[in-house]
């Protein structure tokens, strides 16, 4: 099992730590480079859908809310796959789920940290 599974933001530093990096967002990071990424993979599919990302808006009161429909998404066909690779990833490795969302704690990196934990045991 994975020693941790950790998230933040891709513009931080990179870590040997990390275990394996991966991107969890739909749209590359503006202004960040490929090469200074550091990424195992972009796993873009996992990412809520464009209408979840554009209804949230990261506005935190629609935090909750937010929540419930993008867990309910990672269960659709769309998200199936590249949610159980995640989850085996989780399984194997130390994880970090990167965003270039500012708030990280109100994030689907933070949702997908947490129902990844829950999947692991």
């Amino acid at each position: 099992m994975a020693a941790q599974i950790a998230y933040r933001r891709i513009y931080e530093e990179s870590s040997p730590q990390d275990g394996q990096r991966v991107l969890v967002d739909r749209v590359w990071p503006r202004g960040m480079k490929k090469e200074d990424a550091h990424l195992d993979e972009w796993l873009r599919d996992v990412a809520p859908s464009t209408e979840l990302r554009r209804w949230y808006g990261h506005d935190p009161d629609r935090f909750a809310e937010f929540r419930r429909r993008y867990l309910a998404e990672l269960r659709d066909t769309e998200h199936h796959e590249a949610a159980g690779h995640l989850r085996d990833l989780a399984a194997h490795d130390t994880l970090t789920l990167l965003t270039a969302t500012k708030d990280v704690d109100h994030s689907q990196a933070a949702v997908l940290a947490e129902w990844l934990a829950t999947r692991k045991r």
